[in-house]
């Protein structure tokens, strides 16, 4: 394949070796830590592009998180949940579902390690806690189906499963979901992410549309609420419908960016309901998204994901782009000059 030009952003040298299930900027600083089913959990310097560390796992990797700028937890088809110390080389096991680990989270707020697996439950691990499951396993939480994707802000904590179920957990009281909700998409959710301003959150389906839901159940909330198309193409009259896998907020505008099966990158201001931009096509499907700490960094996980099944593809790519101000900066409203 020709080199891309440097506008899909510089690629990170020492990829996985197969696809990779998700990516994420440091709270602190550049670092990047990747998840693959390669078996890797791999930490990068985005910004030195240097490979600073990798654990192998007995299984693929579905997700991965941080923990503070050098430690991590990673979630495997292998049903484990480990803890994964970059700087010593050190990895213990945090605990066990009965199915395929696929959604991991690590809450400031209260210290807690947050899993969601396909055996339709979710688990609440305190890492401090000495090794062993019975002694870092805090509770475990029956969903209606097997978890899809999780995201927290704050206290508060979305889980989209199978079956278009969404439950809205306080973490300080897991005994029952605060809300259970069903998407506003006909079809499987595929990533679900809050708003950086914790008001509600954004999901995304296979079927190539995005939802834009808020907390608030009052009427005035919830007329807010709206859903849109997005990556999708026609072509000889026919709609050619992508799923969007991956969902990313900017840390500082509120904006996000949006991956699908389509290989484009868009990024939407949701306030206005508007595109702001779409990036030069990569290679294949975006399989992951992540914004750095400030915004100036957007890793893209240019990733085939298997929706149309085994066959020739690109190679499993990171590339980390620039941000540009005028890429992910909301466009003040024109509003029309009085007549004098």
């Amino acid at each position: 394949m020709a080199a891309l030009p440097l506008v899909a952003g510089r690629e990170l040298s020492s990829p996985p070796s197969d696809g990779i299930s998700n990516l994420r900027f440091s709270n602190h600083s550049d670092h990047l830590l990747v998840s693959s089913w390669d078996k890797s959990v791999r930490l990068y310097d985005a910004s030195a592009n240097v490979l600073r560390g990798e654990f192998m796992h007995g299984g693929p990797v579905l997700d991965c998180c941080f923990h503070d700028d050098s430690s991590g937890f990673s979630a495997g088809a292998d049903n484990t949940v480990r803890r994964l110390v970059f700087n010593l080389g050190k990895e213990d096991i945090l605990g066990r579902h009965d199915a395929p680990v696929r959604c991991i989270e690590y809450s400031y707020a209260t210290g807690q390690v947050i899993t969601g697996s396909w055996d339709k439950t979710l688990k609440c691990w305190d890492p401090r806690g000495a090794s062993g499951q019975e002694r870092t396993l805090v509770g475990t939480y029956a969903q209606p189906e097997r978890v899809y994707s999780l995201s927290l802000y704050g206290n508060r904590l979305v889980v989209a499963t199978a079956g278009r179920n969404v439950n809205v957990y306080d973490l300080r009281n897991m005994s029952q979901p605060e809300q259970r909700r069903e998407s506003s998409l006909k079809y499987q959710t595929r990533c679900v992410r809050c708003y950086p301003n914790g008001t509600g959150y954004a999901l995304s389906s296979v079927e190539g549309r995005v939802a834009m839901e808020f907390f608030d159940l009052s009427d005035s909330g919830q007329s807010k609420k709206y859903a849109f198309k997005c990556h999708r193409k026609s072509e000889a009259g026919r709609d050619i419908v992508y799923p969007v896998n991956a969902i990313a907020f900017h840390p500082i505008y509120g904006t996000f960016a949006t991956g699908g099966c389509d290989g484009y990158v868009n990024v939407w201001d949701g306030n206005n309901k508007k595109r702001l931009y779409q990036y030069s096509k990569y290679p294949t499907s975006i399989a992951a998204l992540s914004f750095s700490r400030d915004g100036r960094l957007l890793a893209v996980a240019s990733s085939y994901t298997f929706e149309e099944g085994d066959k020739p593809h690109e190679p499993d790519a990171i590339f980390v782009r620039s941000v540009n101000e005028v890429e992910v900066k909301p466009k003040p409203k024109a509003y029309p000059t009085p007549a004098s």
